[in-house]
C-alpha cells in the first residue's frame, strides 16, 4: 500500500512539474556585442545569474561568452550562425559538421541555433536559397540524441499584411524560400523566430493613443473586424498577425518565438518616444503581460517565448542615437531602469485589467480594410480610427506605388559596407535598413 501511494505521489509530482513547465513564461535577452566597452563575459554571467532571464541570445558563437554562461545553470543559449557562414554549412553535411566542431565544441547550455539573422531581408537571393540546406546539414551534424532546435530569425518585413491581425500574410515574393523553411520548422518541431518592435510603429504615428497602445497602457482597444477580437496592445497584434499568416499556410503547429523586441531609453530630438520612462513602461509592462500567461486574443492562456533587446547599449552601432540606447543594464551592471528583471524583484501578480473584453460579437457587415482600421462601435469597445500611413514595427520610409511595396534607397546599407559592419553582427533594426511595409496595423 505504501509503495502504491508513493508511486502515485511521484506520478502526480511529475505531472504537476510538466504542467508548470508547459505553462510558464520563457523570458530571454539579446546580447549584442557591437561595442568596445562591454563588461567581461565573467561579469555578464554573474549579472545574468541575478536576473529572471532563462535564456540568452547571441548573434554569433563567441566562445568566451558561451564558456562563461555555461557556469550559470539557470541560463540556456540561443546562438547564431552569421550570414556569411551559411554557404559553408549549405555546401555539405561534412562542412556543417566541421563548422559545429570548430564553433560549438560544447553543446552543454545550447537550446537553439539561429542560422543567420534576417536573411530574407538582407541576405539576397543566393544566401536565401542556401538557408534551408544549411539548416538541414547543421541538424544532421548534431548528436542523434540532441534536442537543440534549428531555426532562423526574421524581421517583420516578411509580412505583406497584418491589418487587421487576422489577415496576416507573408510576402509572396519570399514564398520560394519561406515555404521550404516553414516545412522544415514544422517537421523538426522548431519555432518561427520574429522581431516585432512596437516602438517603430509608434515612431510612424506619434498620437498619444498610439503610444498607450504600444506601451500596454490603458486604452479603448482596437477591434479586428474579421475576428471580432479586441486588441489592447501592439505586441499582441503583431504576434497574432504572424500566427494568422502561419495558420493560413497550414502550419498551425509551428510555434512563434519573439527573438527581439525592445524600446530605446534615449534618442535624438527627431526620435519621439525614445525616453527612459517609455522604455521602462514598455519592457516592464511586457514582462508583466508575459508572466500573466494571458496570451494573445487569438491564442489566449499561452505566453510566447520572448527575448528582450538588449542586455547593454552598443556604442559602435551606426545610425541615430536610439540604435545605441536599447540597453536594459548599464556597463556597471546596474539596471538602467526597473523592469522587474531581477530575481528579487519578480512579481507574479496578474497583469493590470485589460479593460474591454477581448471577445466581441463579430460584425458580419464589416470587411477587412485594406489600410487602417475603421472606427467601430460595439457594446463594449469603441475602436479609434487608425491612420493608413503607418507601419507595424517597421519604419515608414520609401514609397508605395500602385498598391505594391517599393524599397527605399540603399544608402544606409551601402554606408554599412563602407564602415565594414557585416549586417548580421550589427543587428540594426528594420527601420535603418529602409524596409518599407505600409499595410500594417497601428
Amino acid at each position: 500500500m505504501l509503495c502504491t501511494a508513493t508511486f502515485t505521489y511521484c506520478l502526480y509530482t511529475i505531472k504537476l512539474t510538466l504542467l508548470q513547465t508547459a505553462s510558464q513564461s520563457i523570458l530571454g535577452v539579446n546580447y549584442g556585442q557591437l561595442a568596445d566597452n562591454l563588461p567581461p563575459p565573467s561579469a555578464t554571467a554573474r549579472l545574468l545569474a541575478s536576473t529572471a532571464f532563462q535564456k540568452l541570445r547571441l548573434y554569433d558563437s563567441n566562445p568566451k561568452i558561451i564558456s562563461a554562461v555555461e557556469t550559470v545553470p539557470s541560463i540556456s543559449l540561443l546562438v547564431g550562425v552569421v550570414n556569411g557562414d551559411i554557404p559553408v554549412l549549405a555546401s555539405s553535411p561534412s562542412a556543417a559538421a566541421s563548422w559545429l566542431a570548430s564553433n560549438l565544441p560544447s553543446l552543454k547550455s545550447i537550446s537553439s541555433i539561429s542560422v543567420g539573422n534576417e536573411v530574407f531581408s538582407f541576405g539576397g537571393p543566393s544566401i536565401s536559397a542556401q538557408l534551408v540546406p544549411a539548416m538541414e546539414n547543421l541538424l544532421s551534424a548534431l548528436p542523434p540524441s540532441s534536442d537543440i532546435k534549428i531555426s532562423t530569425v526574421h524581421a517583420m518585413d516578411i509580412m505583406s499584411q497584418s491589418n487587421p491581425p487576422s489577415a496576416g500574410a507573408f510576402k509572396p515574393d519570399f514564398s520560394t524560400y519561406l515555404d521550404p523553411l516553414l516545412a522544415f520548422l514544422n517537421r523538426t518541431g522548431s519555432p518561427l523566430m520574429i522581431n516585432p518592435y512596437p516602438y517603430f510603429a509608434y515612431a510612424s504615428d506619434t498620437r498619444p493613443e498610439t503610444l498607450a497602445f504600444c506601451l500596454f497602457q490603458p486604452n479603448p482597444g482596437r477591434v479586428d473586424a474579421n475576428s471580432g477580437l479586441t486588441y489592447m496592445n501592439m505586441f499582441d497584434a503583431q504576434v497574432d498577425a504572424i500566427r494568422a499568416a502561419l495558420d493560413a499556410k497550414g502550419f498551425t503547429k509551428v510555434e512563434i518565438v519573439v527573438a527581439e523586441t525592445g524600446w530605446p531609453h534615449s534618442g535624438d530630438a527627431t526620435e519621439p518616444g525614445a525616453t527612459m520612462e517609455n522604455a521602462r513602461e514598455y519592457n516592464g509592462n511586457l514582462v508583466t503581460h508575459l508572466r500573466s500567461l494571458s496570451g494573445t486574443p487569438r491564442v489566449p492562456g499561452k505566453s510566447v517565448e520572448t527575448y528582450l533587446f538588449a542586455l547593454y547599449d552598443e556604442d559602435l552601432k551606426p545610425g541615430p542615437t536610439s540604435e545605441r540606447s536599447f540597453g536594459l543594464f548599464s556597463l556597471n551592471l546596474t539596471e538602467n531602469y526597473d523592469a522587474g528583471l531581477l530575481k528579487n524583484a519578480i512579481s507574479f501578480a496578474p497583469a493590470p485589467a485589460p479593460g474591454p473584453s477581448t471577445s466581441i460579437p463579430k460584425d458580419t457587415s464589416a470587411s477587412a480594410p485594406t489600410q487602417g482600421m475603421p472606427t467601430q462601435s460595439t457594446t463594449t469597445v469603441t475602436s479609434p480610427s487608425i491612420s493608413p500611413s503607418t507601419s507595424c514595427g517597421v519604419s515608414v520610409r520609401g514609397s508605395e506605388a500602385n498598391g505594391t511595396i517599393q524599397p527605399a534607397s540603399g544608402e544606409i546599407k551601402q554606408n554599412l559596407k563602407q564602415l565594414d559592419f557585416p549586417y548580421e553582427k550589427t543587428h540594426l533594426h528594420s527601420n535603418l535598413m529602409a524596409i518599407i511595409v505600409r499595410r500594417h496595423w497601428i
